[in-house]
């Protein structure tokens, strides 16, 4: 082992050989050091990992590619699609929704050219950016006025200080949620320069309890949709129409964070926990927050619909520049509201509710293509299984969707191994370990991404 780390060369060295020298005329000469420096120290690893390790002939001209291989490799983009085998249709970490083509096309068009983000072209004056959707999600919620920012949780803060900051906010202890990356619903009140008041119990709250916390400090009654959890068995919680009254009788806002969004009944497809944003706003609540990104399935936006005077107010606040929606966000968003109207079907066009509704038959046939693909693809074994999908993004965390997985097995790979060569191929593809094996669930597999996976499965299998 010593002898083999006393026989790799100096960096320095190695940049006087010609071949490596030559690199430096095409690349940085920082990039090629780096990319020497790191072929090295892997070397040196698998040295002191025992046995013997073969030592490239530094001064020749494969050893050089190898150098440019892994100087390419490091110029990829950190941000990269991959294709999602989850079974998670609106995966956190994947992205969350997957856009329509529209509204690609809408980002592609406002990127490349000067647009009329804050322009009125009527009157030839300085416009806002905030009225460009707020038509469409009036019509599509039944709300009075709608405010757009970056986030739902941007959304909630900017609602909250508007409305409740230096007075209290009532909301139910069984509500009190925390969202992805540890951030508390109490945390947010907080911040928003409002003091949180708690009532009931985790799993019970009544009316009265809300009724007997107000006082003359008292500015909200903040519903809070657990989206994310459920609570079941001896529960309860007052209805949104008699939070409403209550609301109305003592002169308070009533405001939901819905945190995901979603504009249309999914009951249809087992999905009934999902409250649709124009319900709610029909209930009596004066202003609902939810995500563009989630089952909207539009680009990462919040928004804020109900009651025109009180957005009004939100318009004017300072802290609204902060957490502004960018434009081309903006023209996401946009043209995914506008496949929600006729002639469109939301559900054949939005690609969040395609694939929530997608048939199972469908889902079985695109399982079973890929297995007769595979089939031909040596030292892999696939079968095709039913499996479940899920909605994700905190959506509807106990109903699940029927779905069909192809199950990979390689009797010269464990299948954390596998995972993580498919993770790391060109095409990055994520599936999941489920007894012992993986699984690459086709309801969050479209038809197009069918032959990366054969030809990224293809290539480990060569190796």
């Amino acid at each position: 082992m010593n002898s083999q780390l006393r026989h790799l060369p100096q960096i320095d060295t190695l940049l006087q050989q010609p071949h490596v020298a030559s690199l430096v005329a095409t690349y940085s000469h920082d990039e090629v050091r780096r990319a020497l420096r790191e072929t090295l120290d892997q070397l040196r690893r698998d040295i002191r990992g025992g046995g013997v390790v073969d030592l490239p002939d530094f001064a020749s001209e494969p050893f050089a590619h190898s150098l440019v291989d892994r100087i390419k490799a490091g110029r990829q983009p950190n941000l990269r699609p991959v294709i999602n085998a989850t079974g998670i249709i609106i995966h956190t970490n994947l992205g969350r929704a997957r856009l329509a083509p529209e509204a690609l096309q809408a980002m592609d068009q406002i990127a490349a050219r000067p647009s009329n983000l804050e322009l009125n072209l009527k009157t030839g004056k300085r416009g806002s950016r905030y009225d460009h959707a707020e038509a469409l999600i009036c019509q599509l919620t039944g709300a009075e006025a709608a405010l757009i920012v970056n986030n739902c949780a941007a959304a909630v803060v900017l609602a909250l200080m508007g409305t409740a900051a230096g007075r209290k906010v009532i909301a139910s202890r069984g509500e009190l949620i925390e969202i992805g990356g540890s951030f508390r619903l109490p945390d947010v009140i907080a911040q928003s320069g409002a003091e949180l008041k708690e009532v009931g119990a985790t799993n019970k709250t009544r009316l009265s309890d809300y009724a007997d916390a107000v006082d003359e400090d008292t500015a909200v009654l903040l519903k809070s949709h657990t989206s994310n959890f459920r609570i079941v068995g001896f529960t309860s919680a007052p209805s949104r129409n008699d939070l409403a009254q209550l609301a109305a009788e003592r002169d308070l806002i009533l405001m939901e964070d819905l945190g995901s969004g979603v504009l249309i009944d999914l009951a249809p497809f087992g999905l009934r926990d999902e409250p649709v944003v124009a319900d709610i706003l029909k209930a009596g609540v004066d202003l609902v927050m939810f995500s563009g990104d989630k089952l909207l399935g539009g680009p990462q936006a919040g928004i804020i619909a109900g009651r025109e005077d009180i957005i009004a107010g939100l318009r004017k606040h300072p802290l609204l520049r902060a957490l502004r929606i960018d434009k081309l966000s903006l023209a996401a968003l946009e043209a995914t509201l506008r496949l929600y109207l006729p002639p469109h079907d939301p559900l054949a066009r939005v690609p969040v509710l395609r694939a929530l509704s997608q048939p199972l038959a469908e889902v079985e046939s695109r399982a079973q293509r890929l297995a007769g693909s595979l089939a031909a693809v040596k030292g892999v074994d696939v079968e095709v299984m039913a499996s479940a999908a899920y909605v994700g993004g905190g959506s509807l965390p106990q109903q699940d969707l029927d779905s069909f997985s192809v199950v990979v097995a390689s009797a010269a790979l464990p299948a954390e191994t596998l995972a993580d060569r498919l993770r790391g191929g060109m095409v990055p593809i994520v599936g999941r370990i489920h007894q012992g094996k993986l699984w690459l669930d086709m309801r969050t597999v479209t038809d197009d991404e069918l032959p990366d996976i054969v030809a990224a499965l293809g290539a480990i299998a060569a190796t």
